[in-house]
């Protein structure tokens, strides 16, 4: 898995903890580290994160043997 797919990832999963938050317990942890939902810097994670979770659906798509890399080469008949 590549630098990009695992930062991709971890925005995603960033995204998903604090929707659970404010589906949950109505506390939206990113406004609340960077200083609201208004904040530069909380628009940013909010735009990081949802692009992250568009390059997400082309991982979806990939066939397994393209994430695993060169750690695991498939044996060729």
């Amino acid at each position: 898995m590549s630098a990009i797919q695992r930062t991709a990832l971890v925005l995603v999963i960033i995204g998903a903890i604090n929707w659970g938050f404010i589906g949950f317990l109505q506390f939206d942890l990113v406004a609340t580290i960077f200083g609201g939902q208004e904040s530069v810097l909380a628009r940013i994670i909010y735009g990081l994160v949802g692009i992250s979770g568009l390059y997400a659906i082309t991982l979806l798509l990939k066939p397994s043997s393209d994430l695993e890399g060169d750690d695991n080469p498939q044996p060729t008949p």
